[in-house]
């Protein structure tokens, strides 16, 4: 019996021993998409290291939290994982998620990564514990804005945005870097999201002539955007950011999408490197598109940063991770004293169809 004592609190303390790293993003909702992406991406990861040996020796368990894009649900997620022992999030997807959410883990003591939440503020608060593998609207913009000045000198421009801190962030660095330019907007409007008829909005940038709409927000209002303003008649090109990166815009747009414009960063699924585990991804069914690798590189980080620490105390991890840089899916990556990752910039691309039918997002030529 004491051999069998022995045994059980030895098996206790290896179990007990696992770590803890949630992840929170919109799991179901109009948002799904990108959840899933966080999702795969992090237990695609968490499952490559733990095959490895895991982190210092301890094996990854990832626990999933559901904010439905919400930041009243995005704070009940984190108040959860605070209760669960949680140490490590990756997430949250939506800025406006991110930022209430982060405060919340401060205070607790978990270190959080967001694969996804481009929002400046998210960083810029001085919080100890908050980093992200993505980019920055106020980076994104001055590349989204340079481009609209360069190419659509003389036309039209309306700037509509959802009124969330990502999307008329977004609409704003954006417009700011434009109109520095010496081009201004002939409209700047706010919809709702979980809007679903645009027609006053279409019939208000028909009657002024609009033939490029920059949209600040995400792909679910784009898609219906696109799809009811070829409906109407209206001739102009969505530009947007990386908030339409999913290839369910051109299900809901149908083929108006088709030389719809965004920015995001170099995809890494394009990259020789990635080649193996993109095709891990499609193995098991799913296509590793947009914040999925990002995310996978979000749990690399926490995992070579705890190696470099020696530790699992997030404070501990977070002090390695501004003073190291880290190989991962989306390349050698360091980060700034602020959380911020040091990233190749923002670039252009375009949805068009491909060989087998679909349309999805290239970089432009």
């Amino acid at each position: 019996s004491a051999v069998a004592l022995t045994a059980l609190v030895a098996f206790s303390g290896s179990a007990w021993a696992d770590i803890t790293i949630g992840v929170a993003g919109p799991v179901t909702g109009p948002n799904a998409a990108f959840g899933a992406q966080l999702q795969k991406g992090a237990e695609q990861a968490a499952a490559d290291i733990n095959a490895a040996g895991g982190i210092n020796g301890e094996q990854i368990k990832v626990v999933v939290g559901d904010d439905v894009s919400d930041p009243k649900q995005g704070i009940s997620v984190a108040n959860k994982f605070v209760a669960d022992g949680v140490k490590f999030v990756i997430g949250h997807f939506n800025s406006g998620v991110s930022i209430p959410a982060s405060e919340v883990y401060a205070e607790n003591g978990i270190l959080e990564i967001t694969p996804a939440a481009t929002n400046p503020v998210f960083t810029e608060r001085g919080l100890w514990n908050v980093f992200r593998t993505c980019g920055r609207d106020d980076q994104q913009g001055v590349v989204a804005g340079k481009f609209l000045a360069d190419n659509f000198k003389d036309a039209k421009i309306a700037v509509v945005h959802d009124k969330t801190p990502y999307g008329q962030g977004l609409a704003d660095e954006t417009k700011k870097a434009m109109n520095a330019a010496g081009v201004q907007e002939v409209m700047y409007e706010g919809v709702n999201i979980g809007d679903k008829d645009f027609s006053a909005l279409i019939g208000k940038m028909k009657e002024a002539g609009v033939t490029i709409i920059y949209w600040g927000g995400l792909h679910t209002e784009a898609g219906l955007i696109i799809r009811q303003a070829a409906d109407q008649g209206l001739k102009a090109t969505l530009v947007s950011g990386d908030g339409i990166v999913s290839n369910e815009l051109a299900s809901i747009a149908g083929d108006a999408v088709a030389g719809t414009l965004n920015t995001f960063g170099p995809d890494p699924t394009l990259n020789p490197a990635n080649k193996e585990l993109v095709e891990k991804f499609k193995a098991a069914g799913f296509n590793p598109e947009a914040y999925t690798l990002y995310s996978y590189a979000a749990m690399q980080v926490i995992a070579e940063a705890a190696k470099a620490a020696n530790s699992t105390d997030p404070q501990e991890v977070a002090k390695a991770i501004k003073a190291n840089t880290f190989p991962t899916a989306l390349g050698e990556m360091g980060f700034d004293d602020k959380g911020d990752p040091k990233l190749p910039g923002y670039i252009i691309y375009e949805w068009v169809k491909g060989d087998d039918g679909k349309y999805t997002y290239k970089p432009k030529a």
